[in-house]
């Protein structure tokens, strides 16, 4: 591939941004040298009256959030010709609308662009299903419109192989809703970076996620939330689970209040469980506050070790060891989950914590 003039440096793995990532493993996606012919397909299984168009990146949707704010981000939608378009029209609540991303092998790069497009005062779930082999660039604009509230589950379940780089945008009208749910299981390095911008008051933004790492897994999840308005709100709650030798997750929380942003009001959170050794989390909660006036504001962070007197408390009472500790680790993620609202996500979500758990049981 042809290497785009780009805004951005080529990160060495020093910034701020990128220490923690393991440059080595991104095949490429960062400095220009990965080979762009890979290849990924996406689907979209749409509820009833969304609309669903592929356009040329000359489209006026495409890039209306704002330009990518990294390198391989830049790079991703530099390369891209074409983008999938997913329209929700006004004051329509259809059924879930599924959007696939099925990478075929890993060998070669892939990138991608989704605009997700919900309009004033329609209610909507979307989900970002990520399966398959991939060395894949992409990433997804999203307009939340005045009124209208989105669910948004972005599922990274990716083959063992699978290296996945992605900078997600959000931008909330006035009164909008959004919550964006990020569940990471697959793939040998995920590194997400959604971000929320708010055009207007009234803004609420609920981010949640949930990921569970296995050895030898890097699994990064890095938001930003700019508040830049009156009056909106932001809450975030992640959690991840950890086994096996070199296990690896990441959370990066930056919240900005800016002077202007007088009467925020947000709050956000991180835990994370080691079931075994060998596994490590580093989790970063980043506050900036630039007013006084705010509504409420704070972060909480912490790493734990399984607690061993849970599990002797349960098998004190009968219950085998393996059912024990998965009782505990659901119990872990239960806040989450049913936070999600999504029947269909939450019931593979547990499906998959099970047969995570069953890696270490066997």
């Amino acid at each position: 591939m042809t290497t785009p003039v780009l805004n951005h440096p080529v990160p060495t793995g020093r910034e701020e941004e990128w220490r923690f990532t393991p440059m080595r493993r991104l095949r490429g996606l960062h400095d220009g040298t990965a080979k762009g012919d890979g290849k990924v397909v996406v689907s979209v299984d749409a509820g009833e009256g969304v609309t669903v168009e592929t356009v040329g990146r000359d489209d006026p949707r495409v890039g209306k959030v704002g330009a990518p704010t990294d390198r391989v981000a830049e790079a991703a939608f530099s390369a891209v010709q074409t983008a999938t378009v997913v329209t929700v029209p006004q004051e329509l609540e259809p059924g879930p609308t599924v959007i696939t991303v099925r990478g075929e092998d890993a060998d070669g790069a892939a990138f991608g662009h989704i605009v997700i497009d919900v309009k004033p005062f329609a209610v909507a779930t979307v989900v970002l299903d990520h399966l398959g082999s991939a060395t894949y660039a992409g990433t997804v604009e999203v307009h939340v419109g005045d009124s209208a509230n989105l669910t948004l589950v972005s599922v990274q379940d990716w083959a063992d192989d699978a290296v996945h780089l992605a900078h997600q945008r959000i931008s909330l009208g006035r009164d909008a809703k959004v919550k964006a749910i990020a569940v990471t299981f697959g793939g040998n390095l995920v590194r997400l970076y959604p971000q929320v911008h708010y055009t207007a008051q009234g803004g609420d933004a609920e981010m949640l996620g949930l990921y569970f790492a296995d050895a030898g897994q890097h699994l990064e999840h890095r938001l930003r939330i700019d508040h830049t308005v009156p009056n909106c709100r932001s809450n975030v709650a992640y959690k991840g689970a950890l086994q096996g030798e070199k296990a690896h997750t990441v959370w990066i929380g930056d919240v900005i209040i800016g002077a202007e942003a007088t009467g925020t009001d947000t709050y956000e959170l991180n835990r994370n469980l080691l079931l075994t050794d060998g596994a490590s989390a580093d989790s970063v909660p980043n506050l900036e506050i630039y007013t006084g006036e705010v509504a409420g504001a704070g972060h909480a962070s912490a790493t734990g070790r399984f607690d061993d007197e849970q599990l002797f408390y349960l098998q004190s009472r009968g219950i085998p060891e393996d059912e024990a500790r998965r009782m505990v680790v659901r119990g872990f993620f239960g806040e989450i989950i049913g936070r999600i609202g999504v029947p269909i996500v939450q019931t593979r979500l547990l499906q998959k914590i099970d047969a995570e758990l069953a890696k270490t049981l066997n």
